[in-house]
């Protein structure tokens, strides 16, 4: 009987295992991490959860010290360590994990865990980010600094001869992409020990070279025009409009534009108030004259051959060249003067004035046949000469006040570019089409007096519609009375 008893336990024992085999237990009182488990480099075996985790931040607190560089714009190193940019563990998660491990699922789970760490280690990576507002304010104080202008070459004319500057790479950073490329490579890519982080960097090559300027020596054309009648801020507004455009150069493909070269129109810009040409009138404002220089300039361009790509006719007619030939340009109208360098190499533009005389020339790379001649021929299509004068009384005006507007006849004009080559005519080709308002002779004149008689007499002067005998009889009427005659000594 006792043989059948034993037979029982040991048949209840066997089913108890499986029982227990087959239920997940958590094992209890298990306060330090297992045999073969890592941390990054970092052995936690027999730590607690406390010591795990004080020593990762220990491990992240010395990287802190880590230097980093930073190459900023060519390339320019900028130390910085990882403390200084906000380094800080992201997985402290880890600690708690690692306890995990052997410590859940039944018996045999349990075991085969603990067999394979004989085996092989578990490691779990220590997460670690950064700072990015810190990173930003670093690159924006320390890195910016080594950024530098592109410098284009520079070509001057000196005493006749011409003069090649050297230019200079520009270097910018770009602080967003740089801000982005650190930050992820520092929290995906860096192996935690001393770099060097290339930053993203635009770079401006500069304009020009020494072998493209060197080509420029041959004259293409040039032009002179006088402004001897001007007063002295007309003359001086043309003599500075034209020293600001001296020196210029337009590279291949480049548009040139007179008004961007020329303004502001303002005193602090050398201009002064001088004579121009507004709604058909005459009127002063600052910058009066400057489109004899973007005219003279014009002219200059159509025998260099270059391509204009906006001209304007002036309102009314000028003087100092023929119909047609003229440019104007006009702030408030939005008028200017351009034209693109449709050339293969770079044109210097050099302009002077000289006994009121303002010239001037471009230079470049004369690649036109030698019998090849260019000339420009300015046709008048109609002339509309101005009927009598309008004469206009202001009564607000003492008698004796007048001003007078110069008439202008109106034409309609054309330009044409006539080639000739080995002194036969090969083309004659219209330039552009121009028409100048014509506009009488004008007076305003003052008819305020408390004299009768002088009213009726220059209101009859206004309404012969004569401006030439207005002046007399304004002159008659303003006249000083005669000194009265003084009789001869020895009469009574």
């Amino acid at each position: 009987m006792k043989r059948f008893i034993g037979l029982g336990c040991l048949s209840a024992l066997f089913f108890a295992g499986i029982f227990l085999w087959r239920m997940p237990v958590r094992a209890e009182g298990e306060a330090t991490v297992k045999r073969g488990i890592f941390a990054g480099e970092i052995e936690l075996s027999g730590m607690t959860a406390a010591q795990a985790e004080a020593a990762v931040r220990e491990y992240v607190k010395e990287l802190e010290e880590t230097e980093l560089t930073f190459l900023a714009s060519a390339d320019e190193p900028v130390a910085v360590t990882a403390g200084e940019l906000g380094i800080s563990w992201e997985n402290p998660e880890l600690v708690a994990e690692a306890l995990e491990i052997g410590c859940t699922g039944n018996v045999i789970e349990r075991y085969k865990i603990m067999k394979d760490l004989e085996h092989e280690n578990k490691v779990f990576p220590i997460e670690i980010s950064f700072d990015e507002k810190a990173i930003r304010e670093f690159i924006e104080s320390e890195c910016t600094q080594f950024d530098t202008t592109a410098k284009n070459y520079s070509l001057e004319r000196v005493n006749g001869e011409f003069r090649i500057s050297e230019g200079q790479t520009g270097y910018t950073l770009d602080v967003d992409a740089s801000v982005e490329k650190a930050a992820a490579y520092l929290e995906e890519e860096w192996d935690r020990g001393p770099c060097s982080i290339p930053l993203e960097v635009l770079v401006e090559e500069p304009q020009g070279s020494l072998e493209e300027l060197s080509q420029v020596k041959d004259v293409l054309g040039t032009f002179t025009t006088s402004y001897s009648t001007s007063n002295p801020s007309r003359c001086a507004n043309v003599e500075n409009g034209c020293n600001l455009i001296n020196g210029s150069v337009v590279y291949p493909g480049e548009e040139f534009s007179t008004h961007d070269k020329v303004t502001p129109f303002s005193r602090e810009n050398g201009y002064y108030m001088a004579g121009s040409y507004m709604n058909g009138r005459v009127v002063d404002s600052l910058g009066g004259g400057i489109c004899q220089v973007s005219t003279t300039l014009y002219n200059v361009v159509l025998q260099a051959e270059l391509e204009v790509t906006e001209r304007h006719n002036h309102s009314m007619i000028v003087t100092y060249v023929d119909p047609s030939a003229d440019a104007a340009i006009s702030e408030s109208a939005g008028k200017d003067f351009r034209f693109v360098n449709n050339l293969d190499y770079p044109i210097y533009i050099e302009g002077y004035t000289q006994n009121k005389e303002i010239t001037f020339t471009i230079y470049g790379k004369e690649t036109r046949a030698e019998d090849r001649e260019v000339r420009y021929v300015s046709q008048v299509l109609e002339v509309s000469r101005p009927p009598a004068d309008l004469i206009y009384a202001d009564g607000g005006k003492p008698l004796g006040y007048i001003t007078v507007e110069g008439a202008h006849i109106g034409y309609k004009a054309r330009l044409w570019k006539v080639v000739t080559e080995g002194g036969k005519e090969v083309s004659r080709t219209e330039v552009n089409y121009s028409s100048y308002k014509m506009v009488p002779r004008s007076a305003t004149v003052g008819t305020a007096t408390d004299d009768p008689a002088a009213y009726e007499q220059i209101m009859a002067a206004i309404g012969s519609g004569d401006v030439n005998h207005v002046r007399n009889v304004i002159a008659m009427l303003t006249a000083p009375p005669a000194a009265p005659e003084t009789p001869p000594e020895g009469t009574q």
